[in-house]
């Protein structure tokens, strides 16, 4: 019986020291790494994109040949010869096989190469999307940054006069201006503000700049362009202005109700102080990720906007490519968008996490 006591293992006490947890190597801590992931998504989402946009391009009805050879028989020509002078005009091969076709493409992909545009011979993607997406870029980013300058007044506005007048009007007015399309403003701006009532003649605004006028950075060439972004600038203003007030609004208002501004209040400082360094930095701190996501969506939807003002943006350029079934240039347009779209998604993700660490856990 002694023997059998004293054979038996030892009781388990539970202080036994944990294991060590295994250990990584530096490719797989970079592999695992927060922003790592997060780029890694962005370019898969970025690749699956550009290869739908290959092969839809391709699903729509006719090639670049058959579209130019049909305009051409519309003046009396034959299809024969209609096709023949379209051959030698494009730079498009219907004969290339698919698979062919989506190599070329992927390789281009890879290494940044959009490829040459097929209406337009000797003109690359590259240099015919930069010719137009400044000034789409222009036009959108003066907008946002006004419209959210402008939501985030007011607001504040709307929080600190809650329940009265003042924010009764101004949440209907932001309701309002949230719920209609970008696009239906722009409609509305031409037609009652230039036609009916006689503010602007939208014929003179059509356009980036004015005939004659150089591009250049001076006042002349500054001003000229701000006078043809006026209308896309007011509608992005009016688009996204609602849904920057009501944020802002909700924010405020519980930022308001924290100890921290009941504390502000009864040490005595003054309500602008308080308004500026406790209540709008914390209300306006969970909004600033929302920023790059306000612009990136801004980018697709500026496609109808300019369509509706004659703005010469990326919008006419993809409607052109569409039309003329311009596949490299349709593909290049809407990886840049996608890719807008995805990015701003990236930027709010990783300002996200500094702001709030917890998340990368």
């Amino acid at each position: 019986m002694a023997t059998e006591l004293a054979a038996a293992p030892p009781p388990d006490t539970g202080d036994a020291e944990p294991s060590a947890p295994p250990r990584t190597t530096p490719l797989q801590r970079i592999w695992r790494n927060y922003v790592f992931v997060k780029v890694r998504k962005a370019a898969v989402v970025v690749f699956v994109v550009a290869n739908v946009t290959f092969f839809l391009g391709r699903a729509m009805p006719g090639d670049p040949i058959d579209v130019m050879a049909g305009r051409l028989t519309q003046s009396g020509m034959s299809m024969n010869e209609a096709r023949a002078i379209a051959t030698n005009s494009l730079a498009y091969d219907p004969d290339a096989p698919l698979y062919q076709q989506w190599w070329e493409f992927f390789v281009g992909l890879l290494t940044f190469d959009l490829g040459g545009t097929i209406n337009r011979p000797g003109l690359s993607v590259t240099e015919a999307i930069g010719t137009y997406l400044p000034w789409t870029l222009f036009s959108i980013g003066v907008g946002t940054l006004i419209a959210i300058g402008l939501g985030l007044t007011l607001g504040m506005v709307m929080a600190y006069r809650r329940n009265r007048v003042v924010d009764h009007v101004l949440s209907v007015l932001a309701s309002v201006l949230g719920a209609v399309p970008n696009y239906l403003i722009a409609m509305v701006l031409v037609v009652g503000g230039g036609m009916y009532l006689g503010w602007f003649n939208p014929i003179e605004l059509r356009g980036t700049v004015s005939p004659g006028v150089q591009p250049g950075f001076d006042v002349v060439f500054i001003g000229d362009a701000f006078y043809h972004a006026a209308l896309p600038i007011l509608t992005y203003v009016l688009a996204i202005i609602g849904t920057w007030m009501l944020v802002m609004k909700a924010s405020t208002t519980e930022v308001l109700g924290e100890d921290y501004v009941t504390v502000a209040r009864a040490r005595g400082l003054r309500d602008s102080r308080i308004a500026t360094a406790y209540v709008g930095r914390n209300a306006v701190l969970p909004l600033v990720a929302q920023i790059a996501i306000s612009f990136g969506t801004l980018v697709g939807g500026a496609i109808f906007v300019e369509q509706v003002l004659v703005y010469k943006g990326v919008g006419g350029l993809l409607l052109d490519a569409v039309n003329y079934r311009d596949y490299p240039l349709l593909q290049g347009l809407l990886i840049i968008i996608t890719s807008c779209v995805v990015i701003a998604n990236l930027v709010s993700d990783l300002l996200y996490s500094r702001l709030d660490p917890r998340i990368q856990k």
